[in-house]
């Protein structure tokens, strides 16, 4: 069993799972609410959450999707995890522009990394083990003319029109092409398929994608009379208003050769006061009890930030592995002169270096000239200064004299440089 699932605990606290994931912040929009908390207080229900393999790897939005499901599977309820072979190839309509259209090969390269990621996060074991689907196996034998028949005709233009990823391309300059406004089509006809064959009747999504969510509770209703619910999650943002979920600019993957282990653990970490509480809700699995001490200690001394050193602590372990955290957790820690340096693998002290303005230098290079090279000074004057102050380190060792040269290394080929107590460099030794 992997560690996502290894880390879980159930919280009692609550009078039912519907109950749970509200107080989370988890339900941004849905169906009938009384219903849907009907019928997830009953017997078990099989419910579905959709992955398009637009990318190589799963992200922080994705995130929310993987643990959502988890909590439902916890409660009892069946999970499908489908993986869009078929709607990859098309693309959802993003707001501003056409998506890129991938090869069939990549997509489907895709489609074997994304059902691995997926599969990390729900058990399979059980009467309500996950099961993995793929669009792909139900839309490759469909023929135009049969799709056209079949589910088109159930569909009416002005409603598409209507949807809300539709109307935002139709107002830009990109406009929509008839592959991506039929997209809401193709989901819809996924709902459907898992309806007939696994009796599924719930879908989740984020509420970005609520018109291609209702798309499938309409088909289901027109060609089958029957009720079925889905539940669409907040799209999260920061309270400063940047976008969650990038760093530098750049999304977080959960992949860590996309986003490395220390690179993820140092974003969890870096989340402001306003925001760690919500975020503690959504990604960890920790109890209402827990949260709310940590939201005290944020109240009362956020100086700590033992929040945020949580929050890292839970969503790394969940992603990578409880080892991976404790790796990153030391690298933190050591590269800012509270832990030894020389302790840590090479692998994590490279991921973390990766992430500092960094030189390459050889042996014996004049640390005066290595603070102006990694940008920590501006000028050699500035460099012996900062050295006269006694606030230079070379792998946490104090620089006493200008005159002092690169000697000790990290694994043979790194060292960190650091000016005070928070600005750090890397420097990699050529050959």
């Amino acid at each position: 069993m992997t560690t996502v699932l290894a880390s879980q605990r159930n919280d009692d606290t609550f009078e039912s799972v519907w109950d749970e994931i509200v107080w989370r912040g988890l339900v941004h929009v849905s169906t009938d609410t009384d219903e849907l908390k009907r019928l997830l207080a009953g017997e078990p229900v099989t419910y579905y959450c959709g992955f398009d393999p637009t990318a190589p790897s799963l992200h922080l939005g994705h995130l929310v999707q993987l643990l959502l499901m988890r909590r439902l599977q916890l409660a009892g309820h069946r999970p499908l995890g489908l993986v869009g072979g078929s709607t990859g190839l098309i693309g959802d309509p993003r707001p501003t522009s056409e998506r890129a259209l991938h090869t069939k090969e990549v997509v489907a390269e895709w489609v074997g990394r994304l059902r691995e990621q997926v599969s990390r996060y729900l058990s399979a074991d059980g009467i309500n083990g996950l099961r993995m689907v793929n669009n792909l196996d139900w839309t490759a034998p469909l023929s135009a003319i049969d799709f056209l028949r079949d589910i088109g005709k159930h569909y009416r233009v002005g409603t598409m029109l209507k949807k809300d990823a539709v109307s935002a391309r139709l107002n830009s300059d990109a406009g929509i092409s008839y592959t991506e406004f039929s997209y809401q089509l193709l989901q819809g006809m996924d709902f459907l398929e898992l309806y007939r064959n696994y009796d599924c009747l719930l879908q989740t999504g984020g509420s970005d994608q609520w018109g291609n969510l209702t798309s499938g509770i309409d088909l289901i209703h027109r060609v089958e009379g029957a009720t079925v619910h889905a539940v669409g999650t907040p799209l999260i943002t920061n309270s400063d208003g940047t976008k969650f979920g990038k760093s530098e600019g750049n999304a977080v993957w959960l992949d860590p050769a996309m986003t490395t282990p220390y690179a993820f653990y140092q974003f969890w970490l870096n989340t402001a006061d306003a925001d760690v509480v919500e975020r503690l809700k959504v990604f960890t699995f920790l109890s209402r009890a827990e949260i709310e001490e940590l939201a005290e200690s944020v109240r009362t001394e956020p100086f700590k930030r033992r929040a945020q050193r949580r929050l890292a602590d839970e969503v790394t372990s969940l992603v990578h592995g409880p080892e991976a955290a404790r790796a990153v957790e030391s690298a933190s820690v050591a590269l800012f002169g509270q832990g030894d340096l020389s302790a840590l693998d090479e692998a994590t002290l490279a991921a973390a270096l990766s992430e500092l303005p960094s030189a390459t230098a050889s042996a014996g290079a004049p640390i005066v000239q290595l603070l102006v090279d990694t940008g920590l000074t501006s000028s050699l004057s500035e460099s012996r200064r900062a050295i006269a102050q006694g606030g230079v380190y070379v792998n946490n060792a104090k620089v006493d004299t200008d005159a002092a040269v690169l000697e000790q290394l990290l694994h043979g080929r790194h060292a960190v440089l650091r000016r005070g107590k928070r600005t750090l460099a890397a420097v990699r030794v050529a050959g």
